[in-house]
């Protein structure tokens, strides 16, 4: 009898195992911390609940998640090449830490920069990318009218991680397209509708000239918003609709059809109005809408999602306040946005400004954007070469550490059914992604990212840790949250029923066994006598 030379035999699936945790605290004991533990978290037999009790439903899947990040605009960029320049280990320390991508490093893997197509309040100066009134055939039109240190910054930001996606974003078309003649306030004359969707396509192919592939591109950046003291122009939906619609043509007949048109960019409280406006009358032309957290509140996305269940919805841009309270922040970034917008069908999670000086600034001079204490940045860089993260990067990173792709060349993450009971089920908000893999033959990565929010905050103040079990597949694990942010991720087969297996090699009268396990996505091989 002739044995094979191969032979698999199904063994009994091992249990899940939680090795990885990332951890910011109230308390700031922890900021953004890898806890690693000695020894796993098992999901075992279920027993009863704890004070909550999370149940994953990887059975229902959403969107996919683009990532997360902020705008580089021209202030920021300035900043961090300032920094590059006076302290370079820093500036390099920085980079990595915010944009890195590697697998179990110290890293957030932001991934998604929005960048000003010209002046924004963030600016040195107004300018546009072709300030010759009249130039439709835009022979003056000039990509490098955008500050040098731009495209340097972004460079080193896209040699950090190469999976950046840019979202390009005009606050304004050039003054002479406008009716009041300059890029503060004012909305664009109808005889330019054309030229300013060439002028569009004209920045992306600029982009792409200086080696960045864009992603998405939107039309106006809050189109019904007009402020005289920094570039904005109000656009009605059918004015976005017919750019959009002409700009839609342009990418696709110069071999950029995968290139977004995002509409809207604005604020949640006219969710169910502007862009569903532009989406019923326009929607060939638009992957979608994006919103910004200034008025209204994040489930009036819904009202988009329900009315174009099919299109895309983006989440670009909120600022934090200089002076605000470090916690209360993070427990309203999460609930709101880093949770709250991707639950309710957003596919990024953006802050503005990447970086900024100490007193929010340089700002464009003579505006009165970012009044009062000013608008904080994600990271705040200082005269001395120094910088600190704020309240918006870490819960960010939190949230980011979660759905960036665990493979070089494998998917982001993508969210996924899961809800919260027990006794103290009001004390946690929860989401949970899954992650798939370069190879099909390794297991999915399953993320939460869970707040406690027990804290007491509007009585006695009395921070709380939440006992809380974590059911998956008929199987459970328990885990004591504390206050604050936590991520914690596990591996598992795509399917419950698939089991390990063993892999059994006959070579020269010699067996050797190859055994993979569900508690990791490593193989261990194992020579028989």
């Amino acid at each position: 009898m002739r044995i094979s030379p191969l032979v698999y035999l199904a063994v009994p699936a091992a249990s899940q195992q939680i090795w990885d945790i990332w951890q910011t605290t109230w308390d700031r004991g922890k900021l953004f911390t890898s806890l690693a533990p000695s020894s796993p978290i098992n999901f075992v037999t279920p027993g009863p609940i704890g004070s909550a009790d999370i149940v994953i439903n990887d059975g229902t899947t959403f969107q996919s998640i683009a990532g997360f990040g902020g705008s580089l605009t021209d202030s920021s960029a300035l900043v961090l090449s300032n920094l590059k320049a006076r302290n370079s280990g820093n500036y390099w320390n920085l980079l990595t830490e915010m944009f890195g991508a590697t697998d179990g490093a110290n890293v957030a893997g932001l991934n998604y920069i929005r960048v000003p197509i010209g002046a924004s309040d963030f600016s040195a100066n107004l300018y546009s990318l072709d300030d010759t009134s009249g130039d439709t055939s835009f022979s003056k039109f000039n990509i490098n009218k955008i500050p040098s240190y731009v495209f340097s910054i972004l460079k080193d930001i896209q040699s950090t991680n190469n999976l950046i996606k840019v979202h390009l974003v005009p606050w304004s078309p050039p003054g002479w397209m406008k009716d009041s003649g300059t890029m503060n306030g004012g909305s664009l004359q109808s005889q330019y509708v054309g030229s300013y969707a060439t002028y569009l396509l004209k920045a992306v192919q600029g982009f792409q000239s200086q080696g960045f592939p864009v992603y998405a591109i939107s039309i106006q950046n809050e189109p019904q918003n007009s402020n005289p003291t920094y570039p904005t122009c109000t656009m009605s939906a059918d004015v976005e609709g017919q750019i959009g619609t002409a700009l839609r043509t342009l990418l696709n007949g110069n071999s950029l059809s995968s290139v977004k048109i995002v509409g809207y960019e604005h604020n949640w409280d006219n969710a169910g109005s502007y862009p569903v406006q532009l989406m019923n009358s326009y929607g060939n032309a638009f992957a979608g809408a994006a919103f910004h957290c200034y008025a209204g509140s994040v489930g009036n996305q819904d009202q988009f999602h329900n009315a174009f269940p099919s299109k895309e919805i983006y989440f670009t841009e909120c600022s934090g306040t200089f002076g605000s309270d470090w916690w209360s922040d993070i427990k309203w970034y999460i609930d709101n946005l880093w949770v709250g917008s991707l639950e309710h069908n957003s596919r990024s999670g953006l802050m503005w400004n990447i970086a900024l000086d100490g007193g929010g600034n340089p700002k464009l001079p003579g505006t009165n954007s970012c009044g009062g204490p000013g608008c904080r940045p994600l990271v705040t860089v200082n005269s001395d070469g120094s910088f600190s993260f704020n309240q918006e990067f870490y819960s960010m990173a939190q949230a980011s550490k979660a759905i960036i792709p665990k493979d070089v060349g494998g998917p982001f993450g993508q969210r996924i059914g899961v809800s919260v009971g027990g006794s103290l089920s009001w004390a946690l908000r929860v989401g949970a992604y899954v992650t798939g893999r370069a190879s099909s033959s390794d297991w999915l990565r399953y993320s939460i990212v869970v707040l406690n929010w027990d804290d007491s905050a509007s009585t006695t103040w009395n921070p709380q840790p939440v006992k809380t079990t974590i059911e998956f597949r008929g199987m459970q694990a328990t885990y004591t949250f504390p206050v604050g942010v936590t991520t914690l991720w596990w591996f598992a087969p795509a399917t419950s029923s698939a089991a390990g297996s063993f892999r059994e090699d006959f070579n020269n009268s010699t067996r050797v066994i190859t055994v993979r396990t569900h508690s990791n996505t490593n193989t261990t091989t194992v020579k028989l006598p």
